[in-house]
């Protein structure tokens, strides 16, 4: 993990030739059974974009590690301490939050929804979020029971991560895997996909300004 750790420190600055770089993707799973999609969401972005996962300890029972694309590094909580010895060394939390554009938080467990409403950063998922910078965009698709999902807490905790400029991709009603029907289901990862893109479409030639990605280090 430490020469991937030096990886991203070197990553090479966008293309000068007129033409932007690929978005950089930094995909995240936490844990709820949900996360047995993260394999697809992960393949369905890397057609089109760079990109990076991490995954909280109760999310990789559910990831299918096998179907992950060729190449990419799953990050977890111990690539956090392991690539981290003496003071001066990179910390694997910012160097992610730096490398990437966009994160995406899919599936987003309502463990992990509280944790970030109320500001805690206890594993790699949540000091990435704490340490965000939040000129950029950070979307979530929550997947959770639907009890769980119209809990009391909701409301509060939804408040919150939109309060911090955080994004809500919403789930959608289908039978859950306990058999219950109703919302709380992750949306699916092409409805995931459409949703990012359509956030990094440039604006409108009338607007005078521009979403590429050459702009950002």
């Amino acid at each position: 993990m430490a020469s991937e750790l030096m990886a991203i420190e070197n990553e090479p600055q966008p293309i000068n030739a007129g033409l932007p770089r690929k978005p950089r993707i930094l995909l995240a799973a936490s844990g709820s059974v949900a996360a047995m999609k993260f394999a697809n969401l992960c393949r369905t972005f890397a057609e089109w974009a760079e990109i990076k996962a991490v995954a909280t300890k109760a999310s990789l029972h559910f990831i299918d590690k096998a179907s992950l694309p060729n190449g990419l590094v799953l990050y977890t909580d111990e690539d956090e301490w392991s690539s981290w010895k003496q003071i001066g060394d990179s910390v694997l939390h910012i160097e992610l939050r730096r490398w990437a554009d966009i994160m995406v938080i899919a599936p987003l467990s309502a463990n992990t929804l509280a944790k970030i409403s109320m500001g805690l950063c206890d594993n790699l998922l949540t000091c990435i979020v704490r340490a965000w910078d939040y000129k950029k965009g950070l979307f979530v698709a929550p997947a959770m029971d639907t009890l769980m999902w119209t809990n009391s807490f909701m409301e509060k905790h939804l408040t919150d991560v939109d309060d911090l400029g955080i994004v809500l991709i919403p789930p959608d009603t289908e039978r859950s895997v306990c058999g219950e029907r109703g919302k709380g289901a992750m949306a699916e990862p092409s409805d995931i996909d459409t949703a990012i893109r359509v956030f990094l479409e440039p604006p409108s030639s009338d607007s005078g300004s521009s979403n590429g990605m050459e702009e950002q280090s």
